[in-house]
């Protein structure tokens, strides 16, 4: 689980993340630690990333230039992929965030992984689903706002409970989860519910489905008793209640 003190390296795909998008990444990062390094890799004689340049500067973001010498090779994701392991080796970091929508980025979250350091994916929704699941966590950046423009007032799309109850994979997630979480009393605590999903389904994300909480989303879905405890929330498949 990670915690406030963790150093995250914050390694930036510039050619597949778009720079209005990276305010959004860097704070939900700031959930996870500290990024204390920040590079965004890219050709910066190509006209199409010029737009970078003022989001680089904005967000302290190293740009690293990297040549494209050879005609269809990608050699911004080797640079990236060069750089993350010389991070990782110096054994500094608990997390790296890997920001980017390409597949070729899946061995080398897996790698890290080997290495017991968490991997936070972020990307669009068209991402291979290899890159997501080789990640720890998956955040699409669809489901990212920019801090400024956040409004806890504002009503969200949320997909509507008995849409919710339709969706066959989200329905057996939360109860495989909740089921493996409960105590022979037959609840489980929310939290630990959360990180059983995640470990199965990188990319769950109550946003995904417009809920801005797990809670709000299982409380939407209405297969479960939710109750608030002082050891925190907790729920309770409905059909173990009327059992």
């Amino acid at each position: 689980m990670a915690q406030p003190n963790d150093l995250l390296a914050v390694l930036v795909d510039a050619d597949n993340v778009s720079p209005a998008r990276i305010g959004a990444v860097l704070s939900e990062i700031s959930q996870y630690g500290t990024a204390s390094v920040k590079r965004v890799y890219g050709d910066w004689t190509k006209p199409n990333l010029r737009s970078w340049k003022d989001a680089a500067a904005d967000h302290v973001i190293q740009p690293i230039q990297q040549f494209d010498n050879t005609t269809g090779k990608n050699a911004t994701d080797s640079a990236l992929i060069i750089d993350a392991m010389d991070l990782l080796y110096t054994r500094r970091f608990q997390g790296f965030c890997i920001v980017s929508s390409d597949s070729d980025f899946t061995r080398l979250a897996s790698r890290i992984r080997e290495e017991g350091v968490t991997v936070y994916g972020f990307g669009e929704r068209k991402t291979p689903e290899a890159f997501r699941n080789a990640c720890d966590q998956f955040t699409y950046l669809e489901v990212l706002e920019e801090p400024d423009t956040l409004d806890p007032e504002a009503p969200r799309e949320r997909v509507p409970g008995a849409k919710l109850r339709q969706d066959a994979k989200l329905v057996t997630t939360l109860r495989t989860a909740a089921s493996h979480a409960a105590g022979e009393d037959g609840w489980a605590n929310l939290g630990t519910v959360g990180q059983l999903v995640r470990k199965q389904q990188p990319d769950f994300d109550s946003r995904n489905w417009g809920y801005a909480k797990l809670s709000d989303l299982v409380k939407a879905v209405g297969l479960f008793t939710v109750e608030t405890k002082p050891g925190g929330m907790r729920l309770k498949d409905k059909k173990k209640v009327a059992a």
